[in-house]
């Protein structure tokens, strides 16, 4: 089932977006490197989201969708549920507008993501994520709470509020030729998207998901929503099984292309990110960087001498599993 085109955000939602967050949200630095830009024979421009408060770009939807509800749903409390920076992000939204969190999350999830959900406030609410349907958990706890449920991605002011985060990129390092963007539900790429739609039009955008996970790349070439099993990736916050229903639509209209990319590639960019750049990046975040490596080594000409952007959708990873990941490499 594809969302009603009137329920799905615009361009115009992004920039009211944008003035929402403005002084509350981070504005995230453009960060470049000369070896990387060497190495790739094109000018590389990294929104550096791992740097966002709650460490991901997962902030910007979620203090947007809860700064638009009414007193009797902030009253009440919201409920979530993530493998952890969406849970972050909420928490910490919730705790900054005074409404009452639950976040329901893997029993795996890192432990540095739930204790900082516990940190902001947030009651956490447990589960197998192989064996248990975390959205059904959400609903049935909604139901008897009455809490507002907030998605991880399929909401039309999740989706505004992330592509944000593209806004700002645009605004800040001026007009790319191409854009790569870390892709999970989808709400990061369909909210920069809508983004690019309205500030550089002619840019490429490229979502790049996990080998394991190619739920999206399905979906863009069957012309529906295709779900996957379970995926088992160290990309835990792009482990996903489907796009959303807003997302689904935006991301097939005007998507480039989705790109998938194994994981080791993920720990190669991770090392990346840390020696070039000297920021922590999480295996989801170097999903972008790895996507446009593997695009440029499949076509070393298609993207020379362009000007790239490239997404880091978060930086929430345990140093011990970090240090096991990289230094293994």
């Amino acid at each position: 089932m594809i969302a009603d085109p009137t329920d799905l955000p615009t361009p115009d939602d992004v920039h009211a977006a944008a003035e929402i967050l403005r002084g509350t949200a981070h504005r995230t630095p453009v960060l470049t490197s000369r070896l990387t830009d060497a190495e790739l024979g094109a000018s590389v421009l990294v929104k550096a989201e791992n740097l966002q408060r709650t460490g991901s770009f997962k902030f910007r939807g979620a203090f947007h969708t809860l700064s638009r509800l009414g007193p009797r749903q902030r009253r009440a409390g919201v409920i979530a549920y993530s493998s952890g920076n969406h849970a972050q992000a909420v928490a910490l939204a919730a705790q900054l507008l005074e409404v009452p969190a639950t976040i329901v999350m893997p029993t795996d999830a890192p432990a540095s993501k739930l204790a900082a959900t516990r940190g902001y406030g947030a009651e956490v609410v447990a589960y197998d994520r192989y064996t248990e349907d975390r959205a059904a958990i959400a609903g049935d706890l909604a139901e008897r709470r009455g809490l507002t449920l907030v998605p991880p991605y399929d909401h039309p002011h999740v989706i505004a509020g992330q592509g944000t985060a593209v806004w700002e990129l645009l605004e800040d390092a001026g007009p790319l030729d191409a854009l790569f963007v870390c892709l999970g539900g989808g709400g990061l790429l369909s909210g920069s998207l809508l983004a690019v739609q309205a500030l550089a039009p002619g840019c490429a955008v490229f979502g790049v998901e996990p080998e394991a996970g190619d739920d999206g790349r399905q979906s863009l070439r069957a012309g529906r929503i295709v779900t996957i099993d379970q995926p088992r990736t160290i990309a835990d916050g792009a482990a996903t099984t489907f796009l959303g229903t807003r997302t689904f639509p935006i991301i097939a209209e005007r998507v480039e292309d989705v790109l998938t990319v194994p994981d080791a590639a993920l720990v190669e960019g991770m090392a990346l990110f840390a020696s070039r750049y000297k920021v922590l990046v999480e295996p989801t975040g170097a999903l972008a960087l790895a996507g446009l490596r593997a695009a440029v080594v499949a076509d070393p000409q298609r993207f020379a001498g362009a000007r790239i952007g490239v997404t880091i959708s978060g930086g929430n990873v345990d140093l011990d599993r970090f240090a096991g990941l990289v230094g293994g490499a």
